[in-house]
Order: structure tokens, then C-alpha cells, then sequence
């Protein structure tokens, strides 16, 4: 595998379509995220940026975007050290706020709760998620905490 990789989207600025940015309040957030071969995602700012609720936004997909890679580092790790995942799922959480004039991310919290089979190793499968930190490639770009609140259990 080669160390550099790259990455293609396009986003289409579709509010465009009910009117120029003649007024800061009024006009449309809309866009269009592609990335060929997949489906479109619709997106938004925020409704606290002017934007509506039926559409992802930036903030949203980053704090999913920490959560997948973190949930997809763990999972290989786990296929890698004989750790048989059965169920993954994750809340995160992420927080904005002023810092230095700037409003940005200050944290973002990872809550997976993972079920692992009866024969797996639970102490390895909870370190686990600290090598998936580590590995983490979209957690090792951001400027801010990404902190890890894992819960780790035996299958009944």
C-alpha cells in the first residue's frame, strides 16, 4: 500500500437555485455532496447557521467521520488479534465553542458500546480501542481532543 492517497468530492452550492446571496438571512445553505459512483449527500449548515434540519451538516459528518474511522481501526485490529466483534455501535458527541476568536471544535467524545464473542479476550479487545486511536487517521488530523469512552462486553 502507498503512503499517499487522495480523495475527490465535489460539493454544488444547490440554494443557488432560490436566489444569490443578496441578504445573510435569507438565502438557501443547500448543497449537494458527490463523490462519483455513490450517492449524493444533501447537506446544510446547521439551523443555528441559518441552515434547515432535514440536511446533514459539516459538523455532523465530522464527528461521524471520527466515529467511523475509529469504529473501521478497531475492527480491523480486532480481525487482526483473533477478537471476534459481534455488535458495534457508537453515540458521539462533539462540542463547539469559542476559542481564540474562533468558533471550532474544542472535543469530541466516542461512545462505542462493543459485544464481543464469549471467546475473546476482553482486556486485549478494550486496549484495543487505544491502538485504534492511534491509528485513526481522520483523529490524528484534527487540532482538538478526540477522547474514547469505550464499553466492551462478552456476548450472552
Amino acid at each position: 500500500m502507498t503512503h499517499t492517497h487522495e480523495f475527490v468530492a465535489r460539493i454544488e452550492w444547490t440554494g443557488a437555485r432560490d436566489g444569490s446571496t443578496t441578504d445573510y438571512k435569507s438565502y438557501s445553505r443547500a448543497y449537494d455532496i458527490s463523490i462519483d459512483g455513490r450517492p449524493v449527500i444533501k447537506g446544510s449548515a446547521d439551523p443555528v447557521f441559518l441552515g434547515t434540519d432535514d440536511r446533514y451538516n459539516p459538523e455532523d459528518l465530522l464527528v461521524a467521520s471520527l466515529s467511523a474511522c475509529h469504529m473501521l481501526s478497531y475492527l480491523a485490529l480486532c480481525a487482526r488479534k483473533n477478537i471476534a466483534v459481534t455488535a458495534y455501535q457508537d453515540d458521539a458527541w462533539g462540542k463547539m465553542e469559542m476559542k481564540n476568536g474562533k468558533l471550532r471544535f474544542t472535543e469530541v467524545i466516542l461512545r462505542p458500546v462493543v459485544v464481543i464473542s464469549a471467546a475473546s479476550n476482553l482486556e486485549k479487545a478494550i486496549r484495543l480501542h487505544h491502538d485504534a486511536h492511534e491509528t485513526c487517521f481522520i483523529a490524528n488530523s484534527v487540532n482538538f481532543p478526540v477522547l474514547n469512552k469505550a464499553n466492551v462486553t462478552h456476548s450472552e
